[in-house]
C-alpha cells in the first residue's frame, strides 16, 4: 500500500477526458480566457509552485486548463479540502489530493505530499487562502502551509497567479489572469515572514489585474481560449439572417474588437 507522502497517481486517460470537458465548459460559459505574462509560467523551471487567489468554483478547472495549455509536459497536482473532494471523486484521478483543512494531521499530510511532488519535479497549484474570497477583499490572510512548504523545498520556483472573472461588454464573462514574477524567499526566513512576502507578491499581481480589468482592453492580454460569441437565441439568429441577406459582414460581438 502506498504511503501518504507518495505522489498521488494520475490517470492519463481520465486527465485527457477531463481536460476536454474543462475546455468545453470554458468555451460554453466564458467569452474568453485571457492572460498577462503567461510566458512566466511557460518558462518557469521545475519544480514549480503556482499559488493563486480563490474567488470561484471555477478555480480548480482554471488550474487544469492552464496546466494543459501552458505546461503540457509536466505532471500537475493540487490539494483540496477532503470534504469538498468527496463530492467530486473524479478529481482524484487528475492530480487533486485530499487535505484535512483544520487538523494538525492534515497540515502534516499536505507538507509530506507537497514535498514528494516537488522533489519529483511536479507542479503544485495552491490557493493558500483556504477559502472562497472576493478578488478585491483584503487582507489575503494566507494559511501557513504554502510558506512552510516553500521553505522546505528551496529549489522550487514560486509564481503568484491573479484570477478574475468579470463581465465586460458581452453576454458572457471574461476569465482574466495575471502571472506575477517569481518570488525568491529570504534566506532563513520564518514561516510568518515568508507568508507575508508571498501575500505581498500575489497582492501586487491582483492589483495589476484589477487595473487591466477596469480598463477593459482585450489587447492588453494574450488570448488562451476563445469561447462563445454573440447573443445567441432568436436575436442572434436574426442578426445572422440580416447579415446574410444584406450581404454585410457578421459582427458577432456587441463591441467590435478589431485586433482580436
Amino acid at each position: 500500500m502506498p504511503l501518504e507522502q507518495d505522489v498521488p497517481p494520475i490517470s492519463g486517460f481520465t486527465l485527457r477526458l477531463f481536460t476536454r470537458i474543462v475546455r468545453r465548459y470554458f468555451r460554453s460559459h466564458f467569452r474568453s480566457v485571457m492572460a498577462q505574462h503567461a510566458d512566466r509560467l511557460a518558462a518557469a523551471p521545475g519544480p514549480l509552485i503556482v499559488y493563486a487567489n480563490h474567488s470561484s468554483w471555477w478555480d480548480p478547472m482554471m488550474s487544469i486548463l492552464l496546466a494543459q495549455t501552458l505546461l503540457p509536459g509536466c505532471k500537475h497536482y493540487a490539494p483540496m479540502d477532503a470534504h469538498a473532494l468527496a463530492r467530486y471523486p473524479i478529481l482524484r484521478k487528475v492530480g487533486i489530493f485530499p487535505v484535512e483543512m483544520t487538523t494538525a494531521r492534515g497540515a502534516a499530510q499536505f507538507l509530506r505530499t507537497g514535498c514528494a511532488i516537488l522533489r519529483e519535479g511536479g507542479v503544485l497549484w495552491i490557493t493558500p487562502q483556504g477559502r472562497f474570497a472576493d478578488a478585491r477583499a483584503w487582507p489575503l490572510a494566507f494559511k501557513p502551509g504554502l510558506a512552510a512548504l516553500a521553505l522546505r523545498v528551496p529549489e522550487a520556483t514560486i509564481v503568484p497567479l491573479a484570477i478574475e472573472y468579470t463581465f465586460w461588454d458581452e453576454r458572457l464573462p471574461e476569465a482574466l489572469l495575471h502571472v506575477g514574477s517569481a518570488v525568491t524567499l529570504e534566506v532563513a526566513s520564518t514561516t510568518e515572514n515568508a507568508t507575508k512576502q508571498l501575500e505581498t507578491a500575489l497582492a501586487a499581481a491582483m492589483l495589476a489585474l484589477q487595473k487591466a480589468s477596469i480598463a477593459r482592453d482585450p489587447h492588453a492580454f494574450e488570448p488562451l481560449l476563445q469561447g462563445k460569441r454573440g447573443t445567441g437565441g432568436f436575436y442572434g439568429l436574426g442578426r445572422r439572417l440580416r447579415a446574410f441577406f444584406g450581404r454585410k459582414p457578421l459582427q458577432l460581438d456587441h463591441t467590435r474588437r478589431d485586433k482580436s
